[in-house]
């Protein structure tokens, strides 16, 4: 018998499907839209405002003309996934990130590595709890050249990094798109309840190294179980003996100007509110700065350009090929309506069953408006008020939102930062979804634990 992952298609075509998918369901769904006010220069929903409008049917080219709309809407997204992997091209060109990791695991050892698989899990999600999302897009690589440094492979970089930073990020207790706005819309305290929220971090990422640690031992003791046996690795591999490496001065100087400019993107990120566009011209700035210091010739750093790109075209393409969903919803005004008849069918429901059910709800919407901040601002003024009906208190319901948004950015399709991480480990996101359902069923359990203890304790 056939295991049902193998039933999962490529990625490509799980995007195709829920792309028609969705543009069929716009025919028997009701347009209808929420009135919205603005409000410290967001949107924001006004609760008990829906109501349906004019049918917008779309015709075929409505349909297909999403898909180079979403390009177009995601093409900053899609920018940074080509200037990191120009970047990371450059830096692995220069050899310094491969004589830092082969010094480093040289001076450390082999026999420490499931406790460094531990810790780098932990390390990538206080990155997401931090620093944010898309902005660590440039630390996934460095995973990949340290995983196979540890004899292990690229589907637990892409476990270590993209799963680390998207469990911190989804779980973070200062999260400023989720928690933040949250909090802003139910009139509470900025970042209160930081305490459970702070547990259940810790927790989620507890589960997801141990988890990776279990991978580690597993492919180590059977090297066929691999998730990514085919995968490409070049440019990620060790090219000598472990006892052969040395830190370079030339290295320490890259080493430097790459750190140096992590340390003005986040600088700009925390003062001046830099997002995608400025952190990209950061990854190019930095390319041009290692590849005039580590020499060679003009010829040899255009074909590291141009085979850099090659390399992450595929998850630059998934990206906008994602955002074309989001599209297809805003053309035909289905958004609201989903998220209005979600949040209706919780009002009568015990209060354990209706903290789930608004976080599993939230779990569908998050695969549909991928957006934390986005999602906030469409379903929370909407849910709160429900909440309030029911007996939940504003700060269960904001965790219910966070779990069913942040716990599903696991495996969201339609969730570019993802895609493109897993895409920058060169790992397709079919063979993804294999490795992290299991891991994602836990922590959203475990989540969910702590949900209902949060209705059980009437938190405020």
């Amino acid at each position: 018998m056939k295991n049902w992952f193998s039933l999962i298609p490529h990625p490509v075509i799980l995007l195709f499907g829920i792309f028609i998918f969705v543009s069929i369901s716009t025919f028997w769904l009701p347009s209808g839209k929420y009135e919205r006010e603005e409000v410290n220069g967001r949107a924001r929903v006004i609760a008990g405002t829906y109501h349906e409008i004019e049918k917008k049917p779309l015709s075929i080219i409505d349909v297909f003309s999403a898909i180079p709309k979403g390009f177009r809407t995601a093409v900053d997204v899609v920018f940074i996934v080509i200037a990191s992997g120009i970047m990371f091209g450059a830096l692995e060109q220069s050899k310094m990130v491969e004589n830092v990791v082969g010094t480093a695991i040289r001076i450390a050892g082999l026999k420490y590595r499931y406790g460094l698989v531990f810790i780098l899990t932990f390390l990538y999600g206080c990155l997401g709890v931090f620093v944010g999302y898309e902005n660590n897009i440039a630390m996934v690589p460095i995973a990949a050249v340290i995983c196979l440094a540890l004899k292990a492979d690229l589907m637990l970089a892409a476990g270590i990094a993209a799963g680390g930073i998207a469990v911190g990020f989804g779980l973070s207790p200062i999260n400023p798109y989720t928690v933040g706005v949250g909090h802003q819309i139910a009139g509470l305290t900025i970042y209160s309840g930081a305490l459970l929220r702070s547990l259940l971090c810790m927790t989620g990422l507890g589960i997801l190294a141990i988890y990776n640690v279990n991978y580690l031992k597993k492919i180590t003791k059977i090297p066929e179980a691999s998730l990514a046996l085919g995968v490409d690795s070049v440019g990620f591999e060790l090219s000598k003996k472990l006892s052969e490496y040395r830190i370079k001065r030339m290295d320490l100087i890259i080493l430097f100007i790459f750190v140096g400019g992590l340390g003005i993107m986040l600088w700009g990120v925390f003062n001046l509110n830099w997002y995608i566009v400025e952190i990209s011209a950061i990854f190019i700035m930095v390319t041009v700065l290692v590849s005039l210091v580590a020499g060679g010739s003009v010829n040899s750093v255009g074909e590291t350009v141009l085979k850099s790109v090659a390399v992450v075209a595929p998850g630059a393409f998934m990206v906008g090929f994602a955002a074309s969903i989001k599209v297809i919803l805003e053309t035909s005004e289905v958004g609201d309506t989903i998220a209005f008849y979600l949040a209706g069918s919780l009002e009568n429901l015990p209060n354990y069953i209706a903290s789930l059910s608004m976080s599993a709800s939230q779990c569908v919407i998050n695969m549909v408006i991928p957006s934390g901040s986005g999602q906030a601002l469409a379903t929370l003024p909407v849910m709160i008020p429900v909440g309030d009906l029911i007996g939940l208190t504003r700060q269960t319901t904001i965790l219910a939102f966070q779990i069913g948004d942040g716990v599903t950015n696991l495996f969201n399709p339609t969730l570019g930062g993802l895609v493109a991480m897993v895409s920058l480990c060169r790992i397709p996101f079919n063979q993804w979804l294999k490795f992290i359902l299991p891991v994602t069923f836990l922590i959203l359990v475990t989540s969910w634990l702590f949900l209902i203890f949060s209705v059980w304790i009437e938190w405020a």
